[in-house]
């Protein structure tokens, strides 16, 4: 059974920092991109972060220069390391990545991770 588990999240004080973790498990062929979306409450899921199998990035405008996205492809992996964090980041955040599998190629989703910025 192919998966993505997130873990990572959490309660931080303003400019502090965590690292999200999104391990992709089962039969799985190959990732290309593999993404972080956040969802705050009333609002849409939108995409934080990307990167691709050769380790292109491209991030959302407001995270630029305090996130970093990177993958260990060995353990098909994911992490976002988040840093200076602001109470506007405060949301649930979803692991997705694109997986071909025998039976073909799809998108699959984590089940989120919360994350809290407060003081």
């Amino acid at each position: 059974q192919v998966q993505l588990v997130e873990s990572g999240g959490g309660l931080v004080q303003p400019g502090g920092s965590l690292r999200l973790s999104c391990a992709a498990s089962g039969s799985i062929f190959y990732i290309s991109v593999m993404n972080w979306f956040r969802q705050a409450p009333g609002k849409q899921r939108e995409l934080v972060a990307a990167i691709t199998s050769d380790g292109s990035t491209n991030y959302e405008d407001s995270v630029k220069g305090r996130f970093t996205i990177s993958r260990d492809n060995a353990k098909n992996t994911v992490y976002l390391q988040m840093n200076s964090l602001k109470p506007e980041d405060t949301a649930a955040y979803y692991c997705n990545a694109n997986l071909r599998l025998a039976s073909g190629t799809r998108d699959y989703w984590g089940q989120g991770t919360q994350v809290t910025v407060s003081s």
